[in-house]
């Protein structure tokens, strides 16, 4: 397992170029790619409803071999012996490059490569929480988020039927009673959002939510927020809340982010302009905005010789800042996967992995001790 997780190492710089809304900011600096599809948009099919009552539609289904694929722990992490009792959904960020089509299809041997690579970096940290599900679907091509043709929104929409269709399989699957934790990532932090909106704001299930983690991803406090049927998290104590957070090493420079979002339209159809991103600080599970250094338990780091990978304390403080994002400080030497303008979208998760890991494990406690 841990070979494997070398080649996300290797491969994270993929990752780079599917940032989802990150990279529309630097269209210009990616058009050399050239990933915007050629090819017309076709129409996807709706899967069956029962499709995800199949094994084989996930990288990870409970039981049936989230192991294998989300269950990866670095040097210096505890050992998992039992896991807690929550049921975590995840959904995994885009690893479909080719601009053969607008949505990855599934039999796409190497974009479903590079999401089980980029899940077990990723969804990683909650694996001591309980038993991770991850379903495969059809994402949108990062050229989807290249281009301003409606191509791109099909192509998203379709994508998030598929996840749409895999939720309702995991919450018709997993025992009634038990605790649920949400998370994604980039394009899966988008459908995340949406997700909250659609089938939790409002319904049932929301009192099961221990918390959701739409890491990755700009969500308007104003705009976004109250549709979205969870608060922020304002304490690690905190159940049934959201944690969210953009990382910026400083000097921060987001000037273009906020353009394209301040051109935006929120869940409540008014415009996102000025308004505040939302920015849990993971250092403090939301309670405090700014933290230093010491209280970070362990940023996931790889060797020189990237044939393992550590965790590091102390790596790198956190704060948010005025408007939402995450500023960490002077750029930490984790790899050269850095965006411009010391954006470090994709180490969004591996910058706070034990302390996202502990915040788990703590909010099931509190959960289950209501």
């Amino acid at each position: 397992m841990a070979r494997k997780f070398l080649y996300l190492v290797a491969a994270i710089i993929m990752l780079v170029i599917a940032g989802g809304f990150v990279v529309r900011i630097y269209e210009k600096e990616l058009t050399e790619f050239a990933f915007v599809p050629t090819t017309k948009f076709e129409e996807q099919k709706a899967f069956a409803t029962n499709i995800y009552d199949d094994p084989a539609m996930w990288f990870a289904r409970g039981r049936g071999g989230a192991h294998s694929v989300t269950g990866w722990q670095p040097a210096g992490a505890e050992k998992i012996t039992v896991p807690g009792p929550a049921a975590i959904f995840f959904i995994h960020p885009t690893s479909y490059m080719e601009k053969t089509h607008w949505n990855a299809p599934l039999d796409d041997k190497l974009s479903q490569d590079r999401a089980k690579l980029f899940l077990q970096g990723l969804a990683s940290p909650f694996a001591a929480s309980g038993e991770i599900w991850a379903p495969r679907y059809r994402q949108a091509a990062i050229g989807a988020f290249l281009t301003s043709k409606p191509e791109g929104q099909k192509a998203l929409d379709a994508a998030y039927q598929d996840v749409l269709l895999a939720f309702d399989d995991f919450v018709a699957n997993v025992q009634k009673d038990r605790p649920i934790i949400l998370a994604g990532h980039s394009q899966g932090a988008l459908h995340l959002t949406h997700l909250l909106k659609d089938r939790v704001a409002g319904k049932p299930i929301a009192k099961r939510i221990v918390a959701a983690y739409a890491v990755g991803w700009p969500v308007s406090v104003n705009t976004d927020l109250p549709e979205m049927g969870l608060p922020a998290c304002t304490s690690p104590d905190q159940t049934g809340c959201i944690m969210a957070w953009q990382s910026f090493a400083e000097p921060a420079e987001y000037e273009r982010i906020l353009k394209v979002y301040d051109s935006t339209t929120g869940f409540n159809g008014h415009s996102r302009a000025n308004t505040n991103m939302l920015c849990t600080n993971p250092l403090t599970g939301g309670g405090a905005p700014e933290a230093g250094a010491e209280a970070n338990l362990g940023t996931l780091k790889p060797s020189d010789d990237m044939k393992t990978g550590e965790l590091v304390k102390a790596a790198v403080p956190a704060r948010c800042d005025q408007r939402g994002f995450l500023l960490i400080g002077d750029p930490p030497e984790l790899g050269p996967y850095v965006l411009p303008g010391n954006n470090y979208h994709v180490y969004d998760y591996p910058l706070f992995w034990a302390n996202v890991r502990a915040d788990a494990l703590w909010r099931v406690q509190k959960f289950l001790a209501r």
